[in-house]
């Protein structure tokens, strides 16, 4: 029997988060947590039940949940989101879609999302609260620390690290064994060869053509 899912947040990564839970056949979208005057919309044929304002109630009722909200740049609304259903006592729900491919011999943390085409190799480790978009490749003996977003067709190659909070840009790729630090943001198509320190920002600089960090 599926198990009834609530989802908070109720954007553009709600959307995909959607599709990818209905790729499975482990959970039943019980309907959404949004914004005030999202209330009674309907994202992708769900219902947004209420506001976050009416959590503590939905949750009683729906005691599993999973946090739908995108990460660009900070992941302080993922954590807040994330933290406010743990001191709840809610169920993080771990979603694979069906077209990813998860080895079994790597880990996937509570809340984390690996979406369709992602791949985690073995011996890799997904922390909690973490979003895998769609393509992305985690390979063996990768970390990637929690409330992290790997976008979509970034590569962390193996050996390699992310840092907790950290952002990988759309197309982004890490030389092995790198390491990324907490609360970075790495920019679309950026190639990172040498160690990241914490909270630092890698962009692409196109009229030089090579990765700065700022």
């Amino acid at each position: 029997m599926k198990r009834r899912l609530l989802l908070i947040g109720a954007g553009g990564h709600c959307r995909s988060l959607i599709e990818s839970i209905e790729s499975t056949d482990r959970y039943e979208i019980a309907g959404v947590v949004g914004l005030a005057n999202e209330v009674g919309m309907t994202i992708l044929g769900y219902r947004v039940l209420g506001s976050d304002h009416d959590l503590q109630d939905l949750v009683s009722e729906i005691p599993l949940a999973m946090v739908a909200v995108g990460q660009i740049g900070s992941a302080s609304l993922r954590i807040r989101f994330f933290e406010q259903l743990v001191a709840q006592g809610v169920e993080l729900a771990t979603v694979v879609a069906s077209t990813a491919i998860v080895s079994r011999h790597a880990e996937i943390g509570a809340g984390s999302v690996v979406m369709h085409g992602a791949i985690i190799n073995a011996g890799a480790r997904i922390g909690v609260n973490c979003i895998i978009n769609s393509r992305a490749l985690i390979e063996h003996d990768a970390v990637v620390g929690d409330h992290c977003h790997v976008s979509t067709a970034a590569v962390l190659n193996g050996g390699a690290s992310l840092g907790r909070e950290s952002f990988l840009g759309s197309g982004a790729i890490t030389h092995q064994c790198v390491r990324i630090g907490d609360r970075c943001v790495v920019g679309a198509g950026v190639i990172v060869r040498s160690d990241v320190e914490s909270n630092s920002v890698v962009r692409y600089l196109r009229a030089e053509d090579r990765a700065v960090k700022k």
